[in-house]
This record gives C-alpha cells, sequence and structure tokens, in this order.
C-alpha cells in the first residue's frame, strides 16, 4: 500500500512539473506570437519625433522663470556611438539651450543628468489590413537599412501628390489639416506670462535683459505688472474707450520654427511661423466693455471681439482694401459668466477659430495654396489684446504652429516635395516626416535607394509597404530619470505623469 501510494505521488509530481512546463511553453509561444505579431515595445532613439516623442534628453527647469522643457542630447556631440546613454550623471552641452518661455540661455558650463528616451507600444500588421490615415505616427524599417526601425508620421501615401507651402502640407494642391488633438500636441510654446523671470536684468535673455513682450501701445491704459499678482493684466477704462497691448517679437522670443529640443546656434537661420495662437483666462463678470485679440498673417489682419452685447465676431482688413470684412458673427443668448472663462483665438490650416467658455465661431479661408493671401515669408506676425471697460486676465500664453521645411537651414538645399517641386507617390509608396521637422532625417532628405528583400531598389524618398512595421499606440514608459543625482544609479524612475497614447487619424475638416 505503501508503494502504491509513493508511486501515486510520483506520478502526481510528475503530472504537475508536466503540466507547468507545457504552460510556460505554451506562454512562451503566446508572447512571441503577441509580440511579432501583435503588439511589441520600442524605445525612441532620437529626438526626431520631439516633443511628441523623446530620445534621450536633458530634462531642464528653467533657472529663471521655471518653465519646463526638455533638450535632446546627441550622442555625437560627445564623441560617443549612436543609441549610448552615459553611465555617469552630468554632461557639458556645447551649445546652451534656451527656454522656449522667457528666452533665457543657459550658462555653458551648467551639467545636467540625462534623461532616456520614451518607450512605445506600436500595434503591428495594422496596416496589412487597412491603409495608413494621414497623421498616424508609424513605425517602419529604414528603405536603405531594412534592419533599423525608424518612427515618423504619416504625411503622404499612395498616389497623392505631396507639396510643403510655408510649413504646411498640401495634398493634391489642397492643404492637409491636421486633427484637432494632434494639433494640440504641435503647438510650440512662444511666451508664457505665468513663468516670469526672478533676475530680469541678467543679459541673457535672447540677448538682452529681460522686460515684459507684451507693450502697451500709444495712449493704452493696460497695466501689465499688478503689484499682488504680476503674471496677469488688468484694465479699467470708460466703455468706449479701447485700449490695445501688442507682443513684441524683438523682445521676448520671436516667431521663428526654433524647437527648445534642438541645438540653439540654429535659431537664426530659420523661418519665420505665421499660424499662431494667443489664450487666456479672462474675467467678463463686468460685461459693459469689449474684450478682443488682433492677429496677422502675411498683409491681412484678423480681429475677434466680444461685445458688450453679447455679440462674438471675426474681420478681416488689409492695407489694399481699408474696408473691413466680417468673415463670421454670432449673438450669444447668455454671455458667459464666472470668474475667469477660457478664451483663445487662432490662425492655423488656413481655419480662424474664436473661442469663448463653451462658445465659438470659426471661418474656413479654404483649403488652396493662396487661400490665405500672398504668402510673405520674411514677415513677423502681429498679436494683441484690445479691450475696453473693466478687464482682468491671466494665464495668457502665446503659440506657433510646427513648421515642416522644405528648404534646408544650412545649406539651402531644396527638399523632395518642396513648394518650387511637387512629389508623386506611386502605388505601394509612401512619405514620412518628424514632428521635430528640422532635426529629422525622412523622406525630404533621404539621398539613398531603398534596399528591397529581393534584386533590385526603391526609389528615393518614400518609404515601401513592405516596410511599414506599424502604428505607435502608446507611451508606457515616458522618459526615465535618475531617483538621486549623486549616486551611480541608471534612470529607473518613469514620469508617470506623462504616460499617453499617441494620437493619429484624419482630420475632421479633410
Amino acid at each position: 500500500m505503501a508503494k502504491d501510494r509513493n508511486a501515486k505521488r510520483s506520478t502526481h509530481v510528475a503530472d504537475a512539473v508536466t503540466n507547468t512546463f507545457e504552460w510556460l511553453i505554451t506562454a512562451f509561444i503566446l508572447a512571441f506570437v503577441f509580440r511579432a505579431f501583435v503588439m511589441e515595445a520600442f524605445r525612441i532613439p532620437t529626438g526626431s519625433m520631439a516633443d511628441t516623442l523623446k530620445g534621450a534628453n536633458f530634462r531642464i527647469r528653467c533657472v529663471e522663470c521655471g518653465y519646463r522643457y526638455d533638450y535632446g542630447f546627441t550622442q555625437g556631440f560627445y564623441g560617443f556611438p549612436n543609441e549610448y546613454m552615459p553611465p555617469k550623471d552630468q554632461y557639458l552641452r556645447p551649445d546652451p539651450p534656451r527656454c522656449p518661455s522667457c528666452g533665457f540661455y543657459v550658462s555653458a558650463d551648467t551639467k545636467l543628468p540625462v534623461a532616456s528616451g520614451d518607450r512605445i507600444l506600436v500595434l503591428k500588421t495594422l496596416y496589412q489590413f487597412k491603409e495608413p490615415d494621414r497623421w498616424d505616427v508609424v513605425v517602419f524599417k529604414n528603405p536603405a537599412e531594412p534592419r533599423i526601425n525608424y518612427i515618423k508620421r504619416m504625411i503622404a501615401r499612395p498616389g497623392e501628390t505631396l507639396q510643403l507651402f510655408d510649413g504646411d502640407v498640401y495634398i493634391n494642391n489642397k492643404i492637409a489639416r491636421k486633427p484637432p488633438k494632434i494639433q494640440d500636441e504641435l503647438w510650440m510654446p512662444v511666451y508664457n506670462n505665468d513663468y516670469r523671470p526672478v533676475k530680469p536684468e541678467q543679459p541673457y535673455f535672447n540677448g538682452h535683459t529681460w522686460r515684459q513682450p507684451f507693450e502697451n501701445t500709444s495712449g493704452s491704459a493696460w497695466n501689465l505688472a499688478d503689484e499682488k499678482d504680476p503674471s496677469i493684466f488688468t484694465l479699467d477704462t470708460p466703455k468706449g474707450s479701447v485700449s490695445t497691448v501688442k507682443y513684441n517679437p524683438a523682445v521676448g522670443n520671436d516667431f521663428k520654427a526654433a524647437y527648445a529640443y534642438n541645438e540653439s546656434r540654429s535659431f537664426e537661420f530659420l523661418p519665420i511661423v505665421s499660424d499662431i495662437k494667443l489664450s487666456f483666462n479672462a474675467d467678463i463678470s463686468d460685461a459693459s466693455g469689449m474684450l478682443g485679440i488682433v492677429m496677422s498673417k502675411y498683409d491681412t489682419t484678423y480681429k475677434a471681439n466680444l461685445d458688450p452685447n453679447g455679440t462674438m465676431q471675426i474681420t478681416a482688413s488689409n492695407p489694399l482694401s481699408k474696408d473691413t470684412t466680417i468673415l463670421a458673427s454670432t449673438k450669444l443668448d447668455k454671455i458667459p459668466s464666472g470668474k475667469f472663462v477660457p478664451v483663445y483665438f487662432s490662425n492655423v490650416d488656413h481655419i480662424l477659430t474664436f473661442k469663448v467658455g463653451d462658445n465659438f465661431i470659426s471661418k474656413d479661408l479654404g483649403t488652396d495654396p493662396n487661400s490665405a493671401g500672398v504668402r510673405i515669408y520674411d514677415m513677423q506676425p502681429y498679436v494683441a489684446i484690445s479691450g475696453s471697460g473693466k478687464q482682468t486676465l491671466s494665464h495668457i500664453a502665446l503659440y506657433r504652429d510646427t513648421y515642416y521645411l522644405d528648404i534646408d537651414p544650412y545649406t539651402r538645399q531644396r527638399a523632395r516635395a518642396s513648394e518650387k517641386k511637387a512629389f508623386t507617390l506611386a502605388e505601394n509608396e509612401y512619405f514620412v516626416m518628424g514632428d521635430n521637422s528640422p532635426n529629422s532625417a525622412d523622406c525630404r532628405w533621404w539621398n539613398s535607394y531603398g534596399v528591397k528583400n529581393n534584386k533590385g531598389h526603391y526609389r528615393m524618398g518614400i518609404v515601401p509597404r513592405d516596410y511599414m512595421v506599424g502604428k505607435a499606440m502608446m507611451v508606457y514608459w515616458p522618459s526615465a530619470f535618475k531617483p538621486f543625482h549623486n549616486t551611480n544609479l541608471p534612470a529607473i524612475i518613469p514620469d508617470f505623469g506623462d504616460l499617453r497614447f499617441i494620437y493619429g487619424g484624419v482630420s475632421e475638416y479633410n
């Protein structure tokens, strides 16, 4: 009997071990299949998609105004091989970064820790069943070196003719508008009044001492330095007396297509961006006065006003025709109440949008290249806030749109699919670009033929369908940092607040 019990026990143990190995093998196979065909993790190696996705970078908090931004860590500047992560804590940067809000240049001898790049999840094989949507963030094999994976944004698809006009994407001679969630990610800061320097007398703010870049025009009564809260603008004038405060790009950051993530020595060569947005919170509980935002694009000036009677209106004027044209208007049933109401006016992708609280009006200027007027490339946009009566504004912030370069700022080489020469994609060909346009090696600049799996080659400047890997879905492990700066511990703590989905898809305006 004892032998029978021992035999049965041995059989049960053997069965349990066998079952365990079966489950482990099954789990391994499922994991392998899942990784090969469904979802795979990737690490972002470079900053070509910044600020949407970041490679190794310095996490910077401006020592003057406190604005938080990231600056790319480029291994080649230090003589390191690509994808090398430094084992030590601090590194000297040869080109001091500039704060994207106050314009303060970090001292050249400042040492900062390096954070690792974002880690993302990619949905694989998706594009075997459907076409990539324009604006998707896609992973693909580098056509010239298929063993290397790249990540960029999908711009143009088979059969489409692409051109880049003044930083905008045109497909078949019509502007391709960015979906709202993507547009929200691609707004770049020009100035945020919540972040003001603690030592403005230093001469390192764009090469001079700092002063408020918003300035009163002649006779204006805006108070731009409230004693209790210097981050707010206030006005207290008679109902019919309009005061205007304008932004001066010669004092603050200008509207060039500069990325805080990139080396600052390139900024002077970059073009001016004409698509902009101004936002603030307004206390409009006193409805006796007018509140408006003014901005220009090329030689046309657009004004967005909220009148005391509750009328929201967008108008346009230019020097050639002295008349003012009403582009959009609506009468609110009820003027928004509340201490502070969000307000913004934007001009992007040929669409004007004026929003006050939950109320908005918009004007589509058209999709043709000249719908917004004759392009003037060296003109800084005019931005101003106008008002009368009693006004209090907080969280004043100015942004500019991303800008897809069609000319190399250093060599002046024209990109593929430039304004001067369109680029048409054939069957099974795609065109991709990086969000960090000045610092992205992509279809615009590739000068090597793609390597086919069999004999022959792919033409320059395209991603073949065969080399599409999948769609980037989310950042599951944002840029990590070190728990203690004065130790040799690796960067192991992710910024959980930066966990996020990666948006793509078709614009609702297309």
